[in-house]
């Protein structure tokens, strides 16, 4: 019953992920945010945001190492219409971060496990987990020997069983 109510609650997060990036990320602020306005701090611009004088960080600004890749700008290269574009590169990121994320939750539980091991059922506690012994020992067996405290039953591992 959780396994089933866990996955609900990532497809409906996936859901809505992907409802934000496709639909709303399109109504997005254009305006600068604050790294661009701290950046370029101490510079004046025109009206076209140019760099026109004055020293700040922006000014050693260079072009990125991607920037001709298909997902630059937010946006899908070749894809004419801006909301469409912005939209599907947003569909895609989400999924691809998903893909990942998945992938490394996968690993992680895998390696958390010795190979060939199977997840335990429900934890039964010791009495019902381990058949008590009847009838008589086999001798040189574990518990045909006593305690070294001497304080266990015969048949009860020391520690008491617990």
């Amino acid at each position: 019953m959780t396994r089933r109510r866990t996955l609900w609650f990532v497809a409906g997060g996936l859901l809505v992920a992907l409802l934000l990036a496709g639909v709303v990320s399109n109504f997005a602020s254009s305006s600068p945010d604050g790294l661009d306005a701290t950046t370029r701090k101490g510079c004046t611009t025109d009206a076209d945001g140019n760099i026109t004088g004055g020293t700040c960080i922006a000014q050693q600004e260079e072009d990125h190492q991607l920037k001709d890749s298909p997902l630059a700008d937010y946006g899908i290269k070749g894809i004419d219409n801006e909301y469409l574009s912005t939209g599907l590169s947003g569909v895609l990121g989400v999924l691809v971060t998903f893909g990942v994320g998945a992938g490394a939750f996968w690993l992680v539980r895998r390696r958390g496990r010795p190979a060939g091991s199977v997840e335990p059922a429900a934890s039964a506690g010791p009495a019902e987990s381990e058949p008590a012994a009847s009838g008589p020992v086999a001798s040189g067996s574990a518990a045909s020997e006593p305690a070294a405290s001497g304080s266990a039953a015969p048949g009860v591992p020391p520690g008491g069983g617990d």
